[in-house]
């Protein structure tokens, strides 16, 4: 299986921005350069484990909410994502959006 770091530092690069955090502040958690943890969030450098752990507290955040595009067993952060996408729509972008995903799942279903 190959990891996407590009989409694990997407995902770091949205939970620190929906935190109102900045590079500079993360990086200063971490103990690392800015630099450092700009080359994390766009794919070009691979976290070692200790600076992941590190990220994750920093941002306290969940491993699987960071990592959940790389794991098999993810359904319930994709379903906490779906609901805090959500949280701030009024009750006319909720039914759309609701008509939405069942039209999805349906297109899905009969693709098998």
């Amino acid at each position: 299986m190959k990891i996407n770091y590009l989409e694990i530092g997407k995902r770091i690069r949205t939970v620190r921005l929906a935190k109102g955090m900045t590079q500079e502040k993360l990086a200063e958690l971490v103990e690392v350069g800015t630099t450092h943890i700009s080359h994390i969030e766009t794919g070009n450098t691979i976290p070692s484990m200790k600076i992941f752990i590190a990220i994750v507290n920093a941002l306290n955040a969940s491993a699987d909410e960071l990592l959940c595009d790389n794991i098999i067993n993810s359904k319930d952060v994709f379903q906490h994502e779906i609901t805090q996408t959500i949280t701030d729509c009024d009750e006319k972008e909720t039914r759309i959006i609701a008509d939405m995903v069942k039209a999805l799942k349906e297109s899905l279903r009969n693709r098998k």
